[in-house]
């Protein structure tokens, strides 16, 4: 049973930081590469960073680049996203998922909110 636990998330300030992590389960991580995504109330889900299975190459949306640094540990399961320079329009709760894995696939997400 594919299962993802994301946590890290909180209540920061603009310009704040945090740091997402996401362990996987129930397939062979190191084979996969992996992906988070966001979804803001009344919004579509957008996904915002991945990264290759073996974290060679990252990819990013244009709204986070040059702030957001996607990672992972092959030997923990466990994928990151680093947030730098948040802000408020990064409110969102935040999932990881496999890139190319089914779209219902997901864990219970993490809450991520920018407010002063």
């Amino acid at each position: 049973q594919v299962q993802f636990v994301e946590s890290g998330g909180g209540l920061v300030q603009p310009g704040e930081s945090l740091r997402l992590s996401c362990v996987a389960s129930g397939f062979t991580f190191s084979e996969h590469p992996m992906s988070w995504y966001r979804q803001a109330p009344g919004k579509e889900r957008e996904m915002v960073a991945w990264i290759t299975s073996q974290g060679i190459s990252q990819f990013y949306i244009d709204r986070v680049k040059g702030r957001f640094t996607i990672s992972r540990d092959n030997a923990k399961n466990t994928v990151y996203l680093q947030m730098n320079g948040l802000k408020p329009e990064d409110t969102a709760t935040y999932y990881c998922r496999r890139r190319f894995g089914p779209d219902t696939e997901r864990g219970q997400g993490t809450q991520v909110t920018v407010s002063s």
